[in-house]
């Protein structure tokens, strides 16, 4: 999923000006994960990325086309990892070890899904930020669908299950998990609504479990 809304080739920057626009890229993922998208400003991204004032506008024609580079930095990363992960899952056990990483990932993301939480702040705001995020989600429900086929092709799930629904229904309650856990800051809510899901998941294995 490339940058959108950039405005501008990064193939053309210098060596140095790439590392200059990482750098911006980088310091705003930062803060907004941290802070959140609404209150993450360009002065303070000059500010603790240590750089003049113009240049994020040498790189980015305002606030909106920074965020769109973050937005879509993020989630490739984010499902570049769950890629990964989800393509060694060839078995209900190897399922619940993508569940154990999860889990374990969550403390240190600070109890907030990257591609998630920027989802609730902006999908109301900006179309092409929403339809970044919809592509996201959609890659990641994508992933989990195929890793589902292949617990049918093994024989772990039923042939009659519907990959794509259960995938979204794993997603759609791993972002409430998301939520919940952020709000409160504490992982149980996003364990019992993940457990819930790959319970539902096992409610469809194969005959022969």
């Amino acid at each position: 999923m490339p940058g959108q809304g950039s405005g501008r080739d990064p193939s053309r920057h210098t060596a140095r000006g790439a590392a200059t626009r990482d750098r911006i890229v980088a310091t705003t993922a930062d803060l907004m994960h941290r802070q959140g998208v609404a209150a993450t400003t360009l002065d303070q991204v000059v500010d603790t990325c240590d750089v003049s004032k113009s240049q994020p506008y040498h790189y980015f024609p305002d606030k909106e086309a920074l965020v769109a580079e973050v937005i879509a930095v993020q989630a490739n990363r984010v499902l570049s990892a769950q890629k990964q992960l989800l393509e060694q899952v060839r078995s209900m056990r190897e399922l619940e070890k993508w569940r154990d990483a999860l889990v374990a990932n969550l403390g240190m993301a600070g109890y907030r899904c990257p591609v998630g939480s920027p989802a609730t702040e902006l999908a109301g705001r900006s179309d092409s930020a929403r339809r970044t995020l919809s592509g996201a989600f959609g890659t990641w429900t994508g992933d989990v669908a195929s890793a589902f086929v292949r617990l049918q092709e093994s024989g772990e799930l039923r042939s009659g299950a519907v990959t794509e629904d259960l995938a979204l229904e794993v997603v759609a309650a791993l972002q409430g998990g998301y939520l919940l856990a952020e709000t409160m800051q504490d992982e149980q809510p996003f364990v019992l609504a993940l457990d819930m899901a790959l319970g539902w998941v096992k409610a469809h294995a194969g005959e022969d479990r």
